[in-house]
């Protein structure tokens, strides 16, 4: 099921080589131009990627604030994190996928150059098998092209077992010893390996073991060094728009160790042509860093620039409707209390009132009743008779 995948993967890129191919003639361009393309196919989904991950090292400094803050907390540490992330638009996972990307372009590219029949020229697995036993009946030596037990053949179910280079050097001796045989399948491709005046279907370690002072050794060996040396210059530039705060810096610091010896590594053990991927894949990436690092930086200068001013005046707003406020309840306030007073005095008023309505001296009062004050007082002036 993996394998139909991953034949399927190789499709579009196994097009776009032989394109390159057929263009150029020669295969080394190709694969740079292949690289070139996917490169500029990428750079729409990395530049979000990138800008992301600039953000994120810009927050280190108030991530490790809050690690702090919350280090006996892991839940409010996590919380206050995420809510950070929500506040500045940041994924901090959006990065990791497009950083992988180029692992799987470069299995699917390992397939395309170490199986050219079926993968590059996309030819079925029969043809591979007339080849072999046309090769075999001309009395060509297929010691390099299959399995060999006892001088003789492997052959399993009826299929004779290939060599991991096995295609790589069939398609050779067809090409440069049976021409015309190629000529007989649609669809078939004499393939010059040689670009540069080297060999890109050799492994650069077999130059090793057997060194020749010849550019086609030192041009080889050449390639793992390079590949090497571009993967540590890209690591270089992308840590060089990372603060040194970042918390990820001392992972960041192992990887640049890591990536350029695993890049020699690979291109010392795989077809020289893998290499020529890996430097150019290196060397664009190296570039596209550099000018997207610029870019963003002062982007997200710009964007900084404007949140700043924009909190300062939501700020100034509302100290401005704060102090508007605070004028409005102390003009409430002094017209609460002149109410308050004309009350206090009306009701003083009415109080005098209803006071002087009701005193009188024990002079004036026969009874209950009070009489004005000053009456000349006649004790006989209700009197029935």
């Amino acid at each position: 099921m993996f394998s139909t995948i991953g034949y399927y993967i190789c499709i579009p890129f196994a097009w776009l080589v032989r394109l390159f191919y057929n263009l150029t003639n020669s295969y080394g361009m190709a694969i740079i131009l292949f690289t070139l393309v996917v490169k500029l196919i990428m750079v729409p989904f990395q530049m979000k990627s990138k800008k992301s991950m600039m953000r994120m090292s810009r927050m280190s400094g108030r991530l490790q604030e809050i690690q702090k803050k919350y280090a006996n907390n892991q839940t409010k540490q996590a919380e206050e994190m995420q809510k950070l992330y929500a506040e500045e638009g940041v994924n901090p996972m959006s990065g990791c996928l497009w950083s992988l990307l180029p692992f799987p372009i470069l299995l699917a590219l390992y397939s395309i150059i170490r199986q050219p029949i079926t993968h590059f020229m996309m030819l079925s697995q029969d043809v591979v098998q007339d080849m072999v036993a046309a090769v075999t009946d001309a009395g060509l030596d297929v010691s390099g092209i299959v399995q060999m037990k006892d001088g003789a053949a492997v052959v399993r179910d009826g299929v004779t077992q290939l060599l991991p280079y096995g295609q790589i050097n069939l398609v050779k001796v067809i090409a440069s010893q049976m021409p015309e045989l190629g000529g007989t399948v649609d669809g078939w491709i004499n393939m010059n390996y040689t670009s540069f005046g080297l060999d890109m279907a050799a492994t650069p370690w077999s130059m090793v073991t057997h060194f020749a002072f010849t550019w086609a050794a030192i041009g080889l060996i050449l390639i793992p060094i390079l590949a090497g040396g571009s993967q540590w210059l890209m690591t270089k530039i992308t840590m060089k728009h990372q603060p040194q705060t970042d918390p990820s810096a001392a992972s960041a610091n192992r990887m640049m160790m890591f990536m350029p010896l695993f890049s020699v590594y690979i291109a010392f053990t795989m077809p020289a042509a893998l290499g020529v991927y890996w430097i150019a894949q290196s060397a664009f990436a190296a570039v596209q860093e550099y000018f997207m690092g610029k870019f963003f930086n002062k982007k997200l200068e710009e964007e900084e620039n404007a949140r700043y001013e924009a909190r300062q005046a939501e700020r100034k707003r509302k100290m401005e409707e704060a102090k508007v406020l605070q004028e409005q309840q102390r003009q409430n306030v002094q017209k609460q209390t002149l109410k308050e007073k004309q009350k206090a005095a009306r009701d003083a008023k009415a109080a005098k009132a209803a006071k002087a309505g009701t005193a009188t001296t024990e002079a004036g009062r026969v009874g209950d009743r009070p009489y004005a004050r000053g009456r000349a007082y006649k004790p006989d002036r209700y009197d029935e008779t």
